[in-house]
């Protein structure tokens, strides 16, 4: 028993670790109205390391909306400063973002080893991999898809009961790897779905006709990295030749409208599109994966965080689906059925008019590979405590997001192609 103690407190050591030189950093919200204002961010950020949180990039701010980024300590006292001078309306999110980090560790099932309502680093989640399939092999198998930049594995969750032909949906969690909350959803899922089955009618509708591809975590270098290095790490980890600079955006680096817009060419950069499309292994395997299975995967679903939106195609142009209409009219049933556990509210619509312009995205791809209904989630919250959700909110967020999941996969049941 002393020894899974130290373990954990060995992990939860490294988490803290990778919080440490966050003290005396602040995630401030800028009120964006007309261009005179995006040029003064421009003017800041070309000045100033700034980390944009939402949307993921300078080029990605419009008039009307919110610009949410992370400022160091030593530069906080002159950013806000700027903001004043210019008028700029603005309100602090966190204050100390160390504090936070600390904070969002706050789960009363304390203890070691995996659990549900916990953050687990990789080491936790890829030993539940190997346990779940051992402890459930009429519902789950495993298998490797891939590996990482940095040598990892790639595990995939076959979840379902055995059936010949079966249509499937495929989810994935953790393209970017401070985005904690999205690897406990894909987790979450599979423990309900093994929960339920057999007792609750419509999973186990579900299982029985349809088989689940989930991927726990793409993005899994990223992930590690944000437990013992930076926990506000975004890309890959993958060295990039010429640049001193690491890592790439998985969710820039897919053939639609490869790098066009949101994206960037420079490696120092969150949303650096690569070297070309698929030019990252993770995000070749899970190209590969799909387009061998392609016939039998009629929904992708890819799980982000955070501003609580739905999103469909496309987000790589202004254009719309051909089946727009009817991936709306789904969006809509979709986010009132997740409103209707906690209240939470979610905005939903094509991704380039309700999130912001971006290329390159696995849900656009998917549905440019015949795909008819693929969505993006951007789970909780809206901001207040963003990449750093407490771990208190983990169950509320995944209970409200498997409402809207399983909506999706009944409706996608129903209308089979």
């Amino acid at each position: 028993m002393l020894v899974f103690l130290l373990l954990g407190a060995v992990a939860l050591a490294s988490a803290h670790h990778a919080g440490e030189h966050f003290e005396g950093e602040k995630v401030l919200r800028v009120h964006v109205e007309d261009e005179n204002h995006i040029n003064l961010i421009h003017q800041l950020a070309d000045t100033t390391q700034i980390d944009f949180w939402k949307p993921d990039s300078v080029t990605q701010i419009t008039p009307h909306s919110v610009a949410d980024f992370r400022v160091k300590a030593e530069d906080s006292v002159a950013v806000v400063n700027f903001l004043k001078q210019n008028n700029l309306k603005f309100e602090e999110l966190i204050s100390n973002l160390k504090n936070a980090l600390e904070a969002q560790f706050d789960s009363r099932v304390r203890g070691t080893g995996h659990s549900y309502e916990k953050y687990n680093n990789w080491e936790t989640i890829e030993a539940w991999t190997q346990q779940v399939a051992t402890e459930n092999p009429d519902l789950i198998s495993r298998s490797v898809i891939g590996t990482t930049f940095e040598g990892r594995n790639m595990y995939l969750l076959k979840v379902g009961k055995a059936g010949a032909n079966k249509p499937a949906v495929f989810m994935d969690c953790g393209f970017h790897a401070r985005e904690w909350i999205s690897p406990a959803f894909c987790q979450w899922f599979v423990r309900e779905a093994v929960r339920t089955y057999g007792r609750e009618i419509h999973m186990t509708e579900l299982l029985e006709k349809l088989d689940f591809y989930i991927l726990p975590v793409v993005n899994i270098d990223g992930y590690v990295y944000t437990w013992t290095k930076n926990r506000m790490w975004r890309k890959t980890r993958s060295t990039n030749a010429g640049s001193s600079c690491y890592g790439t955006d998985p969710n820039r680096n897919f053939d639609a409208g490869w790098c066009q817009t949101g994206a960037s060419h420079s490696p120092c950069s969150d949303t650096y599109c690569g070297s070309a499309a698929e030019s990252e292994k993770e995000t070749k395997a899970l190209a590969n994966f799909i387009r061998n299975n392609l016939s039998s995967i009629k929904a992708y679903l890819t799980i982000h965080s955070y501003s609580q939106m739905l999103l469909y195609p496309y987000s790589y142009d202004y254009k719309l689906p051909a089946n727009n209409v009817e991936l709306n009219t789904i969006a809509k049933t979709a986010v009132k059925e997740l409103a209707s556990l906690h209240g939470t509210k979610y905005t939903y619509g094509p991704g380039a008019t309700t999130i912001y312009p971006a290329a390159g995205g696995s849900d656009d791809w998917a549905y440019d590979q015949g795909i008819k209904y693929s969505f993006t989630f951007e789970l909780r919250d809206n901001g207040r405590y963003g990449f750093v959700l407490p771990e208190s909110q983990i169950r509320a967020t995944c209970e409200e997001t498997l409402l809207a999941i399983k909506y999706i996969a009944s409706y996608v049941l129903e209308h089979l192609y």
